[in-house]
């Protein structure tokens, strides 16, 4: 009986490893044909001044995705981060340049809220998209009071940071590849982020090892504050100055970067690798490919959730081969 049993498992998993592995490669492949598409429709966008350009804006995109990410991997969802992001901005273009401890105990203030935000939501069992919802609106009114209109002065060390040249690789992309590494080993490769990772998938057993839920939310949300931090941080030393609306549309990018890596709602199961890609095919779906298709700005939205949907069919239709 049990020789019976034995191929047969064995003939499974040789079914099932290369869907396996097509899905896990599902974010890479999606990243290689927007570049050959952005490549046939115009090809000196491949070179390395092309790619500063077209990736110039991914930095901040990938960050506000990382902070998404930590966020899903307790299986909450936060609808804020565009707007922290916005917030963030601001601070570091009003406070920041001028009075630097103030700015800084600002962004410090930032994070703890953010912490405080997912104790709320545990210990008294909110729906994290409603109270991230609500926060959406505080981040977007402290933005506007800082910062009215858009404007303000950047640091110049953070303009110097960002403009930075680096050789052979575009700086955009070295600085995808440290983000993906850096996150990949804190939340793959270590014991706490194994614990993380835990605490979305099954949350009895990790309090049952004596982990605390409370702590463990307050720090993913608060990691997530850091890394909206550093996008809206980043974003301002691109863009030489702040807006209180500009990080209206990261949250949603956010979201569609984790799930384009491979991230799950439920469960804890994100890809940081992969949600950084996924957040370098927004950027360059977004911001290149459509403007090469002479899509009207009116219009991209739209086809970028089209793109983001024609992606999620073919892993949903993958799983649904590896389960049938």
């Amino acid at each position: 009986m049990s020789q019976t049993v034995m191929p047969n498992r064995v003939l499974v998993t040789r079914y099932l490893a290369p869907r396996r592995l097509l899905r896990t490669l599902l974010p890479s492949l999606s990243l290689v044909l927007v570049l050959i598409a952005i490549g046939w429709l115009n090809p000196r966008a491949i070179s390395y001044f092309g790619f500063n350009l077209m990736l110039n804006l991914a930095i901040p995109i990938a960050l506000a995705t990382i902070a998404q990410m930590f966020v899903i991997t307790v299986n909450d969802l936060d609808l804020s981060i565009g707007f922290f992001v916005s917030f963030i901005g601001c601070v570091g273009a009003t406070w920041l340049p001028k009075h630097p401890l103030i700015g800084i105990a600002m962004i410090l203030g930032g994070i703890l809220v953010y912490a405080l935000v997912g104790a709320l939501i545990r210990l008294r069992n909110l729906p994290s998209i409603v109270v991230t919802l609500g926060m959406s609106f505080v981040w977007q009114g402290a933005a506007i009071i800082l910062l009215p209109q858009p404007g303000g002065a950047v640091p110049n060390w953070l303009h110097g940071l960002m403009s930075y040249h680096t050789p052979y690789l575009p700086f955009p992309i070295v600085a995808a590849i440290v983000i993906g590494l850096v996150t990949h080993f804190g939340l793959m490769r270590t014991s706490f982020g194994t614990v993380l990772r835990g605490a979305g998938g099954n949350p009895q057993a990790i309090e049952s090892a004596g982990w605390s839920i409370l702590a463990i939310k307050m720090i993913a949300f608060a990691l997530a504050g850091v890394f909206g931090v550093l996008s809206g941080l980043s974003l301002i030393g691109i863009a030489t100055a702040a807006d209180p609306n500009v990080g209206s549309g990261y949250t949603l990018l956010s979201i569609a970067g984790v799930i384009l890596g491979g991230g799950e709602f439920v469960g804890g199961r994100v890809s940081p690798i992969g949600a950084v890609i996924g957040a370098l095919t927004l950027a360059l779906a977004s911001n290149s490919l459509l403007s090469f298709l002479r899509v009207s700005p009116d219009w991209q939205i739209g086809a970028n959730g089209l793109i983001l949907i024609v992606i999620l069919a073919a892993r949903a239709l993958i799983n649904r081969r590896e389960t049938a």
